[in-house]
């Protein structure tokens, strides 16, 4: 259990991508559970422990979670997430491409309940959701180039689907037409960072998590960061 941030309202975790935030069909146990179960031996607490989810990430995706420890904490952050008041920013690994370093898309989305997938469409369709997000080149390796993420709306599968429309599919991510998965069963896209002013203390908090433990994340990393 990677804890980012912990405060008596809030505390963040850094997801691998084999963990799931909420409890699904699969009935493996999720990061709200293990959370609450780390939690109660730290503190050796008597009773239950509160634990509420504000927010999902995709279980192939890693990165940054955010949890509430309280009610009124979970209520505020609901809020804040609806009103936009929370902003996340991904990274993502795609394949080297001809593509501009830094761009807006804008895409309208249909979700596919039976297979769990989202379908871009350059025009509005009969169900769809409009879906914006802004990226960024960080930097560029050999095979791969590492892109920022910042999303302006919150759709199913949106980063992934999107991407995918521009000819950019996330590595590992065959869903989304990447042509081969990762050895670990994830996908490399991974949610980096979280800012928002905290709901009780209304203080400013900017959170960061590392990059899953692969060799190919961590030179990328490093790379992004020597081009600061």
């Amino acid at each position: 259990m990677e804890v980012i941030y912990e405060d008596n309202h809030i505390i963040a975790v850094n997801k691998t991508c084999s963990e799931i935030v909420q409890g699904d069909k699969t009935g493996d146990e999720p990061l709200s559970e293990s959370l609450k179960k780390w939690i109660k031996e730290k503190y050796c607490k008597p009773g239950n422990v509160f634990v509420g989810v504000t927010h999902r990430l995709d279980r192939p995706t890693s990165g940054l979670v955010l949890f509430a420890k309280t009610s009124k904490a979970l209520a505020r952050l609901n809020d804040m997430f609806k009103k936009s008041e929370i902003k996340k920013s991904y990274w993502a690994l795609v394949k080297n491409g001809n593509f501009p370093e830094e761009g807006e898309l804008v895409h309208y989305l249909v979700r596919n309940e039976k297979q769990n997938k989202s379908y871009a469409y350059d025009v509005e369709k009969p169900d769809s959701k409009k879906a914006i997000l802004h990226y960024r080149l960080l930097c560029k390796g050999d095979r791969y180039s590492l892109l920022e993420i910042d999303l302006k709306t919150g759709r199913h599968h949106q980063i992934r689907c999107q991407l995918s429309k521009m000819g950019m599919p996330i590595k590992g991510d065959l869903k989304y037409g990447f042509d081969r998965s990762n050895p670990d069963g994830g996908i490399s896209l991974h949610a980096r960072k979280v800012s928002f002013i905290h709901p009780v203390s209304k203080k400013s908090i900017e959170l960061v998590a590392h990059v899953p433990d692969d060799n190919l994340w961590k030179a990328m990393e490093k790379m992004a960061e020597d081009n600061l």
